[in-house]
């Protein structure tokens, strides 16, 4: 999963593509942005990262590179990060073409490194091949889902990243598992004392003491799809990225946060705020219409959120009619993203 600003003389305040506008900057090839992790705020956080590896005995260190996204390549004991994270100019984009930069804060991306390096850990040690943690999680092997129906309540699972992740893939619920035994101060044991989750939580405690001062069978330095390789432009990656995801509908998020709010300096409170603030009413409102769960349209609302800060939105009209038509809004979103099947989150 991530990656941040880049720090060479095209780094954080370098090149000349760090101060042109969104349009020109599109047009520029991956490979060319010239980014390393070294010397950057992301060099300091994988630091921590080996620092709890250490503080927990172990030998093994993921190998870390930039790329297009977050992932672990299967076989690779390493840890691909998304190149925006490596300049600041690079995070405003993403966030402006995905609504988000997914790992920009220190927590989010802490959370998300612990989570890779259980795949890291995975890949390095042959892991998921063990009997036991088949048991435990299932079949590595399993079909990914296009999407998933998560089981909010459920008590067999940990939480640690949003959306119920641990539920989408035997491997991610042993990433998720181990990311939560990692956290300093997690306290697991008395978090998870009375849901089944606590077994495999014992079993990854077990299994951590048994491999942590072994050298990894698998310690090849190879680097997946390294961004030095990466001969798209930001725009062809960015098009691509929004047909996978769905991020299309940001145009039409834009077009109808404009008619609701004004980007008038006059007016009453931010539309972010308002939208906050009308948040769990507007997603009981629009679930019980539509029949879409509410966590899924908190992410629609999340997204509206997000754009109308970067939009610098306000409201306008009385609260109740603004009301009205947010309700409209998203619950069309949500009957489209259902009939459509394109939803970035299960409906």
């Amino acid at each position: 999963m991530a990656s941040k600003r880049g720090s060479t003389s095209r780094g954080r305040g370098g090149g000349s593509w760090a101060r042109q506008g969104d349009e020109k900057l599109l047009d520029k090839r991956l490979c060319d942005l010239g980014l390393r992790i070294e010397g950057t705020v992301l060099e300091r956080r994988l630091s921590r990262l080996s620092d709890e590896l250490a503080e927990r005995g172990f030998r093994f260190r993921p190998n870390y590179w930039l790329s297009s996204e977050w992932f672990s390549p299967v076989g690779v004991p390493g840890i691909a990060i998304p190149f925006y994270l490596a300049h600041p100019r690079l995070i405003r984009l993403e966030e402006s073409m995905m609504l988000e930069a997914e790992g920009s804060s220190a927590l989010e991306c802490m959370k998300i490194l612990r989570h890779e390096a259980g795949h890291a850990l995975d890949h390095a040690y042959r892991l998921s091949r063990r009997a036991r943690w088949r048991r435990l999680f299932g079949s590595a092997s399993r079909d990914y889902p296009d999407s998933y129906r998560p089981e909010p309540y459920s008590r067999r699972y940990v939480l640690h990243l949003d959306n119920w992740y641990a539920q989408s893939h035997p491997t991610e619920d042993f990433a998720e598992t181990f990311a939560v035994w990692l956290t300093p101060g997690s306290a697991w044991r008395r978090r998870y004392a009375k849901w089944p989750a606590l077994k495999k939580l014992e079993y990854v405690d077990e299994l951590m003491q048994e491999i942590a001062d072994q050298p990894a069978p698998v310690r090849t330095r190879r680097r997946h799809e390294p961004i030095s390789r990466l001969r798209m432009t930001l725009r062809e990656h960015y098009q691509e990225r929004q047909a996978r995801y769905g991020a299309e509908n940001v145009s039409v998020y834009d077009r109808d946060l404009r008619r609701m709010f004004s980007d008038s300096e006059r007016g009453y409170e931010a539309a972010s705020v308002f939208l906050r603030r009308a948040r769990p009413q507007l997603r009981r409102v629009v679930s019980r219409w539509s029949g879409a769960y509410q966590y899924a349209i908190d992410g629609v609302i999340e997204e509206m959120i997000k754009r109308s800060r970067a939009l610098r939105l306000r409201r306008h009209r009385g609260s109740e009619e603004t009301f009205r038509d947010v309700i409209s809004m998203l619950t069309v979103q949500a009957m489209n993203q259902m009939s459509s099947g394109r939803a970035r989150y299960v409906l």
